[in-house]
Parts: structure tokens; C-alpha cells; sequence
């Protein structure tokens, strides 16, 4: 069973180079500039992230996970 509108609509959000995503990394997930989440946790190919405006808790797949460069 399809488990996110990515999965339902067969979107593929992947990032396609290397990058290594660490706790406390700014991130966004997927093609869109926004949200923007901070790393609270990251377990195998998982991240826990938290929303910076909302603070709400999600799980994503590392690979979905595009760093944001600090200026």
C-alpha cells in the first residue's frame, strides 16, 4: 500500500549524487525549495527531521534528503 503522494503518484524524488546527511544538517526533501527541516535523528537509510516553522516530527528516506547551505 502506497504510503505518501510520491508513492501514490509514482513521483521519484530521489537525489541522484552522493551527499552525506548528518544530525543537525538543514535539509529539505524532494524537488521543493520548502519546508526546510533540521536532522533530529538519522538510523540506517532513515532521518528523523523536524519542521523549522512548524516543529513537526517526520520520518523520510535519506536519499529524499537535499542538504541547505548555510550562509
Amino acid at each position: 500500500m502506497p504510503t505518501s503522494f510520491s508513492d501514490v503518484f509514482g513521483l521519484d524524488l530521489d537525489r541522484t549524487q552522493a551527499e552525506t546527511i548528518g544530525v543537525g544538517d538543514l535539509v529539505r526533501t524532494g524537488q521543493n525549495l520548502f519546508p526546510h527541516f533540521t536532522v533530529v535523528a538519522v538510523s540506517e537509510d532513515k532521518a528523523w527531521l523536524r519542521n523549522v516553522e512548524s516543529g513537526a516530527d517526520h520520518l523520510a528516506p535519506l536519499v529524499r534528503c537535499r542538504k541547505i547551505p548555510c550562509s
